[in-house]
């Protein structure tokens, strides 16, 4: 016989209901199998008694357990715990377990993807320094900006619009802003009808591989590449073939040799500073990689992610500006110019390849968040996006400045590099006397992460040694807390 009275325990005081506890409880003692189908319940009275609660308390819990159908009440025989309930076997039950319901292990088979495993950064702390691999200052986001325009427009009434379902081509003025925007700033030809919203820069490299690559099509990257492309381009089922990256960019000539051989679907660039090793495509492989897509029409996904933060001369304008047969598919976003949870980018692209890329996001993302597009589209429209942009680029200026500067005085025995004409980060090769593994392992005890991962760099196994070394998230006296501690490490060795 279960005993009510010795398994049950409330907790008074709590922000649960006593009523809900007691529910949670006894539903708990039937999942388990203490107590199976057609168990007579106490009556109200005597479980009030039992519990030392108000019998109105029981009969509240009873009523809700009648009302999810755990429980019936029999006419002149009393409550029942509902006697269709399967049967199930009596196991071991930890009750304390209920308020931890998190779980290790599935129940069930699912299949698992062991090329998108990747070590995660430790989050920076007032100890804890990161060096990672190039991503923007968080801190630095205007964010009186973006709240005072995102209130002005949930105070509007002719914005309530924006709470229903809206475009899968996503806000509608953020769109024809982004017309002007990227027609004066990256001199593109486009119109609304080639630009897709979408979650950053990565849902655009997503949907363009599902759409290039299934059926096994080839896809051809850089020898170093950007390794969540290269993860996006495995999981679309595509196969990546690789050419040779060098001071000029991707090797063209090696792309057209396999064009010679093979059918190609796509080539992936990140035509104006190569990840990872910021390297910008020459002008001459720029129109000969054009030429070698008309000639065996393949697209040419161009990720052009950091084209903003160009330091030693103006932006050079992204291949996409000079496509004139509709090859090119050019995506990029707003989360490296104001902050990475900000989630907004575009795909351009010629309209039929527009259309079937929002067919294909609105079934994993019926749209964006269109209160914050609307804001963005406000931000273009006042300048506020610019004027912050080029307030940030000074910033990162000076500090790839200084951390270069410090890396030549205080490491120059160990790496070898060259400064970075844009981007967030400096791509350092590492003296082969020494390892990465060892490296980062004694970096974490002098409160130092520097990017665990290393290995994702070297996708083609060849040994370089070379990583990112992002100094855009770090201030200058963070920077100098930074390599003072990588010093240390060194000495260590």
């Amino acid at each position: 016989m279960f005993s009510f009275k010795s398994n049950i325990t409330l907790t008074r005081g709590s922000s649960r209901n006593l009523y809900l506890q007691l529910c949670d409880q006894v539903i708990s003692f039937i999942k388990s199998g203490k107590i199976p189908p057609s168990t007579k319940l106490p009556s109200s009275r005597k479980l009030s008694e039992d519990l030392h609660v108000h019998r109105k308390t029981i009969i509240a819990a009873y009523d809700e357990l009648i009302s999810q159908g755990w429980i019936e009440t029999i006419p002149s025989r009393g409550t029942f715990v509902t006697s269709s309930l399967p049967l199930v076997q009596p196991k071991k039950f930890n009750f304390s377990a209920l308020n931890n319901i998190a779980k290790e292990k599935s129940g069930f088979s699912f299949d698992t993807r062991p090329h998108l495993l990747r070590k995660l950064n430790a989050k920076n702390s007032l100890e804890t320094l990161i060096i990672d691999d190039g991503i923007p200052d968080h801190r630095l986001a205007p964010n009186e900006e973006i709240g005072r325009i995102y209130r002005n427009i949930t105070k509007k009434s002719y914005h309530k619009n924006l709470l229903t379902y809206g475009s899968i081509y996503g806000n509608t003025e953020l769109r024809n802003n982004l017309v002007s925007y990227l027609n004066e700033t990256r001199g593109l030809n486009v119109s609304m009808d080639n630009i897709l919203i979408t979650r950053g820069s990565q849902m655009g490299i997503y949907l363009a591989s599902q759409l290039l690559l299934t059926n096994k099509n080839r896809i051809i990257t850089g020898s170093t590449n950007y390794m969540t492309a290269d993860n996006t381009f495995t999981e679309a089922g595509g196969i990546i073939e690789q050419v040779p990256t060098d001071n000029d960019g991707l090797d063209t000539i090696a792309v057209e040799k396999i064009c010679k051989i093979k059918k190609i679907s796509a080539v992936y660039v990140t035509s104006h500073h190569h990840h990872p090793t910021t390297v910008t495509l020459s002008a001459k492989r720029r129109m000969h990689l054009l030429q070698l897509a008309q000639q065996y029409n393949f697209a040419i996904i161009e990720d052009d992610y950091d084209y903003d933060f160009h330091y030693s001369n103006s932006p050079i304008l992204p291949l996409a500006s000079n496509d004139t047969n509709g090859n090119v598919i050019y995506i990029g976003g707003f989360t490296k110019i104001i902050a990475p949870a900000l989630r907004i980018g575009y795909l351009i692209a010629p309209k039929d390849f527009v259309d079937e890329a929002a067919r294909l996001r609105r079934i994993i993302d019926r749209q964006g968040d269109t209160i914050l597009e609307q804001t963005l589209a406000q931000m273009i429209h006042t300048g506020d996006i610019q004027k912050h942009c080029n307030k940030v680029v000074k910033i990162y200026k000076a500090r790839r400045d200084l951390f270069c500067l410090l890396l030549k005085e205080k490491l120059d025995n160990y790496f070898d590099f060259e400064v970075p004409k844009g981007g967030m980060a400096v791509w350092v090769t590492l003296n082969k006397a020494y390892n990465w593994d060892i490296i980062c392992s004694k970096a974490k005890a002098v409160q130092l992460e520097v990017t665990p991962d290393w290995r994702r760099y070297d996708n083609d196994n060849s040994g370089h040694n070379g990583i990112r070394m992002g100094f855009a998230s770090l201030n200058e006296e963070e920077i100098h807390e930074a390599i003072n501690r990588l010093v240390t490490v060194f000495e260590k060795l």
